[in-house]
């Protein structure tokens, strides 16, 4: 067994020291005997030389190395090197000619707690490979430029038996299966336990039935049709909008409690994070069943971009990331509407990915070097990734950018591409030069986009300039090509001039429109097209306006969102502010033409950490107590201002007849939980109380506890809820979250304090782990406590985790990303935090790298 693997062991790897691997794999058999504390993996890898004199050099950690032939003949110690990360076989020890490799390992997944590799959860194997988990079941060269088919067997004593590709033989204690399509080592999966199947079919286009599995562990049985549809309708969406048909005889997806992402989308074998797929009406809430249809979308789109084709290296991660989550954006939009469903995804782009931008963590969508790989599973990667694509759609239209991707599944069907193959096919398929647009790979930050504006004889002048810092390890910045949507509205809201998309090329450039009768209202950036800062003089009048008359969704949600803003920033600054905003939320409120999830978004206020955000944009330093208290302080104006009608809405938006997720149902109720909230600021928690008795689902329940959790009065219902679904791991995981992201601040360090003492807080597992610190590190004002409290209690975790699961602990650690924004004293109790974690003897890779760059 190898010793465990530290931050030095790991160097900088830079994308220009890629070099093709010098051999080619054809086929790859693996058979698996499954026992919790020695598994053994016998390995037959078929290689042919691509070079003369190389040596073969395979990745394998935590592997005991029991034999290794090749072509039969037993090799001894002497004729390879063994060492943390590898075995090589030097050139003289291999023949010249295509040869077999077979190694013998065993490996102990019951104490495989970093879930990485072949691990155990509750009993039931499981694996999660990518990005370099194969690793950690056999030698092997794990990148994802090598591409081999693999025929699996499994021995074991579990009642299934599951791996890539198609069934071929299957009988007690034994499976073999056979993937005919070739793939890298990522995406290998394996998953053996006594799972049960909610099972359905799926005729594609060309007429093959395909049989579709959802495998649960028993009692869960129930919760999964919603999963198998979304999965049939993806499927048939996949047909439609890009053309692409299924290609194997099964889909097979496992919910699995213990994974540290969310979902893998292996060749055949999905496997998913449980909350991810089992969905109830009594359990899951509307956003839930929401993001499962969303999740399950995109792991089945991977099939073609992901799978099919892949990535060269992981630096170009982006491109199979960054593209599947634009397709499962246009599947969510297509499903439940595009106007709604553009406005949360700039939410968690602005949310995430800008702060991302902002901060010591700010990295180009495909980075040019990297010490650990799990650490750039990013927003960059792939919300900004997936902006990137918008655009490029944008700029070529819908047909040119279908022709485009036609282009690419045909050029580059069954090959590990890179962004240059990308940018390729769409210059090819539409005679445009993108050299310049290639800037949002390989440059880091956002843009901001500063625009003035002037009429003169009837000639109306836009005039932009652009902008970006500069980031770590990029001080000069270049102009990038963004494409600009832009409407302009009369007085009385007419479009005079219809959206239209300016395509600015230069640090400064000027637009005119001609041959207007009176100024126009300039409606800017529509549909967010560009992922970009604007910054632009709009006053209160104009806000308002275009909150009441834009025809594009977006920006008239944005114009309200500004004007909230505006209002939130003179309170913590102590300015007088006007009545502009409550009026124009008023008339939304009356206008009962508007979608109800379109008016349930506009009626909420801008999180207290983008209001630290646009403080410290403005040259200001945040104060957390104080942006808590003008939110506050606010959302009672607002319900004050409203009562009535807001009664009168939440009384009328209650849904009757059977419990539905679709957007039918699902917008009066998120129209009648944003109203609650509102309301509870004035009726000290008697509507959210009234609710949380009566609610017959999720979304109502937890809606209602969350506003009770609010007041501060929630102890009695708090109990309620925990005896009744204390036996559900995913309802708890909501329990522990929700009464801590939504408590008053000087509440929440002892909240989390007492919760993890709770015999609940089974810590070791991922979404248990992130549920309480998610909870505490969203508690803006309660997390950014001015003593420094909740820094040291997390910090305290973070490195209880690290040697448990590395890969939770540096992904959480990014709650400690903004400590720069912060006045000096909080600024010095963040930099002693992470000065306390780097220093911590035996830190992880993982943690290692993370505390470093945020500390910069």
């Amino acid at each position: 067994m190898s010793a465990e693997l530290t931050a030095a062991d790991a160097p900088a790897k830079r994308l220009s020291d890629y070099r093709p691997y010098p051999f080619t794999l054809e086929t790859v058999r693996l058979d698996f005997t499954l026992d919790p504390d020695a598994t053994e993996v016998r390995a037959g890898l078929s290689f042919s030389p691509r070079q003369e004199a190389a040596a073969l050099e395979l990745d394998g950690e935590d592997l005991e190395l029991v034999s290794v032939a090749v072509d039969g003949r037993a090799l001894t110690p002497d004729d390879y090197e063994l060492s943390k990360t590898g075995l090589t076989i030097p050139a003289n020890a291999l023949p010249s000619q295509p040869f077999t490799l077979e190694t013998v390992t065993r490996i102990a997944p019951s104490k495989n707690t970093a879930l990485e590799g072949l691990y155990m959860s509750n009993g039931m194997y499981c694996t999660q490979c990518e990005a370099e988990g194969f690793r950690k079941i056999t030698f092997y060269p794990d990148r994802p430029d090598v591409m081999a088919r693999f025929h699996v067997t499994i021995t074991g004593d579990q009642p299934v038996l599951l791996a890539n590709g198609d069934l071929v033989e299957s009988r007690d204690g034994y499976a073999e299966w056979v993937d005919p399509w070739p793939k890298p080592a990522y995406l290998f999966a394996l998953v053996a336990g006594d799972l049960r199947a909610h099972s359905g079919t799926f005729t594609t286009m060309s007429g093959r039935e395909v049989a579709t599995n959802i495998w649960v562990r028993p009692g869960d049985e129930d919760r999964c049709d919603f999963a198998l549809q979304a999965l049939h309708r993806s499927m048939r969406w996949d047909e439609e909008a890009y053309g692409r048909e299924y290609d194997l005889d099964i889909f097979n997806i496992v919910a699995v409690d213990d994974f540290n992402m969310g979902a893998m989308e292996n060749k055949g074998l999905n496997i998913f994070n449980s909350k991810w797929v089992l969905a109830s009406p009594e359990t899951a809430t509307d956003a839930d069943y929401e993001r499962i249809e969303g999740i399950i979308a995109h792991e089945y789109f991977h099939n073609w971009t992901g799978n099919r084709i892949t990535c060269r290296d992981w630096f170009q991660l982006c491109l199979k990331e960054g593209l599947t989550v634009y397709r499962d954006q246009q599947f969510t939009g297509d499903m439940r509407g595009h106007a709604t469903k553009r406005i949360d995804d700039v939410l968690a782009l602005r949310g995430r990915q800008f702060r991302e931008d902002r901060g010591p963590l700010s990295h180009p969508p495909r980075p040019d070097h990297y010490r650990e790989i799990n650490n750039f599973y990013t927003a960059t990667v792939y919300e900004k990734g997936a902006e990137i694509v918008g655009m490029l759609h944008r700029l070529l239209g819908h047909e040119g950018y279908r022709a485009a991707l036609d282009l690419y599944f045909e050029r580059h069907d069954g090959q590990a591409c890179t962004i240059e193959d990308w940018l390729k096919v769409f210059e090819d398929s539409s005679g445009r030069d993108l050299s310049q647009f290639k800037r949002w790979y390989t440059d880091a930050g956002t843009p901001t986009l500063r625009v003035r504006d002037s009429f003169k004889d009837g000639t109306y002048t836009l005039e932009f300039e652009q902008e970006t810092r500069p980031t770590p390890g990029q001080s000069e910045k270049l102009p990038r090509h963004i494409p600009i949507e832009v409407g302009l509205l009369s007085e009385n809201g007419d479009e005079v001039v219809p959206s239209t998309v300016l395509e600015m090329t230069e640090a400064k450039q000027s637009f005119t429109f001609d041959g207007l009768a009176t100024r126009p209202v300039p409606s800017i950036l529509r549909d967010f097209s560009a992922p970009v800062r604007l910054e632009r003089d709009a006053d209160t009048s104009e806000l308002a306006f275009l909150l009441t008359h834009d025809r594009d969704p977006f920006n008239r949600w944005e114009a309200g969102r500004a004007l909230a803003q505006k209002v939130l920033i003179g309170r913590v600054l102590g300015q007088e502010t006007d009545a502009s905003f409550s009026d124009a939320i008023g008339a939304l409120l009356r206008d009962e033409t508007a979608d109800p999830a379109f008016r349930a978004l506009c009626l909420n206020l801008p999180s207290e950490d983008s209001i630290a955000q646009a403080l410290y944009d403005q040259g200001e330093t945040p104060d957390p107590a104080a942006i808590y208290a003008a939110r506050e302080g606010l959302a009672r104006d607002l319900a004050t201002a409203h009562k009535t009608l807001l009664a009168e809405i939440f009384t009328s938006s209650e849904a009757t007849g059977p419990y539905s997720s679709d957007p039918e149902q699902a917008g009066p109720r998120a129209l009648r939980l944003a109203v609650l909230r509102l309301l509870n600021r004035i009726d000290g928690g008697a509507r959210a109380g009234a609710l949380f008795a009566s609610a017959e689902n999720m979304t109502e329940s937890l809606g209602a506890l969350a506003a009770l959790v609010q007041t501060g009065q929630d102890a009695a219902a708090m109990a309620e809820f925990r005896d009744r679904w204390q036996g559900d791991r995913l309802v708890m995981d909501k329990w522990f979250l929700v009464q801590l992201a939504n408590c008053p601040p000087e509440m929440a360090l002892e909240r989390a304090k007492a919760l993890t003492g709770d015999p609940l807080f089974t810590w070791k597992t991922p979404n248990r782990f992130r549920a309480l610190m998610a909870g505490l590190s969203g508690n803006h004002a309660g997390f950014h406590r001015a003593d420094g409290a909740s820094y040291r209690f997390y910090a305290d975790w973070l490195l209880k985790l690290d040697p448990v699961n590395p890969q939770v602990a540096a992904r959480m650690s990014t709650a400690f990303e903004t400590w720069t924004r912060y006045d000096e004293g909080r600024r010095e109790k963040m930099r002693s935090e992470l000065e306390r974690i780097a220093a911590q003897p035996g830190l992880s890779r993982d943690l290692s790298e993370m505390t470093q760059r945020l500390l910069g």
